[in-house]
């Protein structure tokens, strides 16, 4: 059974972690189901963006299935991260707009999966964080460098370092999201700011200040 719900729009798509037994938590076959989503919508000429989402109210993504890593061989754990970064990477990389809409907790490998966004809209119960050097391990989906790229590095050093929780409202100031909106709103704001973005004529122009922008980075 897919851990994972396609729903395709005019122009965008909404990709939605469907695993709320488990807080929405990364494993192998989420990891490769995201990434095959993606590489679909960059395939299909009609779709221009896509918004990642959790289902249910509680979590975002609670970061990576620490239940099955715990079962990894060191080979095992190496294609774990590898195959995160990937997904990561085929999220930024792609010609896509992407829009993470983080409704709950946003936590390790889960924040990490947003900062390979574009653009974060935060619902005002969210909660989000790097707890992994409190584990003995460190943020393996790129998001060392993400997040330094995003709030600079002092402050990256010190969620990273610290492995604290912080609030909606910490993550708005810090410039880490875009907007907090009320839980009830997140999605359909979401989709309004897709909307506007996707409706705008001149879509390479899009594709190359986006491209501009990241490379800058």
């Amino acid at each position: 059974m897919s851990l994972t719900r396609l729903e395709k729009k005019d122009n965008y798509a909404i990709l939605t972690i469907d695993r709320t037994d488990a807080l929405n938590a990364l494993n192998e076959e989420i990891l490769t189901e995201i990434h095959s989503h993606v590489e679909e919508l960059a395939n299909d000429k009609a779709i221009r963006g896509f918004i990642i989402t959790g289902s249910g109210e509680k979590a975002f993504c609670a970061g990576a299935d620490i239940g099955q890593m715990a079962t990894f061989s060191p080979e095992q754990a190496e294609a774990f991260a590898r195959k995160g970064h990937q997904t990561m990477n085929a999220i930024s990389g792609s010609d896509l707009v992407s829009i993470a809409a983080i409704n709950g907790f946003a936590l390790g490998g889960g924040l990490e999966l947003a900062l390979s966004c574009d653009i974060r809209l935060a619902s005002e119960n969210a909660r989000m964080g790097l707890p992994e050097t409190g584990l003995g391990i460190i943020p393996g989906f790129g998001g060392t460098q993400r997040l330094a790229r995003l709030i600079g590095p002092a402050l990256a050093l010190e969620i990273i370092l610290t492995g604290d929780q912080f609030k909606a409202d910490r993550a708005l100031q810090t410039g880490l999201v875009n907007q907090v909106v009320p839980l009830a709103d997140l999605l359909p704001t979401a989709e309004k700011m897709m909307g506007i973005i996707t409706g705008k004529k001149g879509p390479e122009a899009q594709k190359i200040a986006r491209w501009l922008v990241h490379s800058g980075l």
